[in-house]
């Protein structure tokens, strides 16, 4: 029904205001009387053998909600009725902040891609915090975090560690965004000494806690080789707890969309089908040639249940998905379930 109705209709608006207009709906639906219930019977594959430890936490399913889509964690709740395992919010800064410019979201439709430049749009920490003290715990949840846009870049870190402390009570894991191509001033952000610098002091903050959270790094999927032993060995010599591979893309190779559409579009990051044999690609060097030394959360360009697999025998320890759940609807997350289950 999602594909041959819901997303026709959906795709003849602007993406940023059907996204919007997403989660008014789901939020009703899971107002009315049985409405949840009904999504959970239709959704959730719940069945122990599903259940995987990776860093340390136990995730009901290896199916999660990438970063991105629950940005302000207003819709978490809900969206755990769909099946998720665990689901990803932010990116959170530590102020809030609009974003970049409207126009900002664009379909490539001919590619079943999705070009964003989005920016960090948040309505900061204080924001997040306050949605995420509504946590019903029907899922693991994950907080992606950056800076600001406006903030110099000696002052990186000190954004990185105010979310963290902020935000550490509220959330299972930590995910440090440092390989958006949107937000403008990244090259720091991309330097081994300084990730060194910042993981180590997000991991210092950590242990004053109690309880102390799984710390992992997010990557683009447009590095290269010597680039991607450059994580291997940050990994091994910062001890983080994992890599999520990967974030959106800047390239735009092999794209169906015409020069005249992509020109129209401009800057941003490529998501989806387009990603997917790039992403996988970049698992399996890391598995490889780290040993499958550390975890793994693989994801880009997930539209089926043989393409979740596909980053499983990559060496995924887990798989998100974003834009395969706007192209492919929400029995996608039960697709890649059911497959996980069929082929133990």
């Amino acid at each position: 029904m999602y594909k041959l109705i819901v997303r026709p209709i959906f795709f003849l608006f602007d993406p940023e205001k059907v996204h919007y207009f997403t989660f008014f709906l789901i939020r009703i639906l899971c107002k009315i009387p049985f409405g949840a219930s009904i999504f959970r019977s239709m959704y959730q594959v719940n069945d122990t053998r599903l259940e995987k430890t990776v860093f340390g936490l136990t995730f009901k399913n290896p199916v999660g909600l990438a970063a991105g889509f629950d940005k302000n964690a207003v819709l978490y709740n809900e969206l755990a009725n769909l099946g998720f395992g665990f689901i990803e919010v932010g990116t959170v800064t530590p102020k809030g902040q609009v974003g970049n410019p409207k126009k900002r979201l664009f379909r490539l439709k001919d590619d079943q891609g999705i070009i964003n430049r989005m920016g960090f749009n948040n309505n900061g920490v204080e924001e997040a915090i306050k949605n995420l003290k509504k946590n019903k715990h029907k899922v693991l949840i994950g907080g992606n975090i950056g800076k600001n846009t406006d903030t110099k870049p000696e002052n990186y870190t000190k954004d990185y560690i105010t979310v963290f402390k902020e935000l550490h009570p509220f959330v299972d894991y930590f995910v440090l965004n440092v390989s958006c191509p949107n937000v403008g001033s990244h090259a720091k952000l991309n330097d081994k000494d300084y990730l060194v610098e910042l993981i180590t002091a997000c991991q210092k903050e950590n242990k004053i806690f109690k309880i102390k959270k799984p710390i992992l790094l997010k990557i683009a999927p447009d590095l290269n080789n010597i680039q991607l032993d450059e994580i291997i060995d940050l990994v091994a010599e910062t001890k983080i707890d994992g890599v999520i591979a990967s974030n959106t893309s800047t390239s735009r190779e092999n794209l169906k969309a015409s020069k005249e559409r992509l020109a129209e579009i401009g800057n941003g990051g490529v998501s989806g089908k387009p990603i997917k044999n790039q992403s996988t690609k970049v698992i399996k060097y890391l598995a490889d040639q780290s040993n499958k030394s550390f975890p793994i959360i693989g994801v880009g360009g997930i539209h089926s249940a043989e393409d979740a697999l596909e980053k499983l025998d990559a060496g995924a320890d887990l798989v998100q998905v974003y834009t395969g759940f706007i192209y492919e609807g929400p029995g996608l997350i039960k697709k890649i379930n059911k497959a996980v289950l069929d082929r133990m």
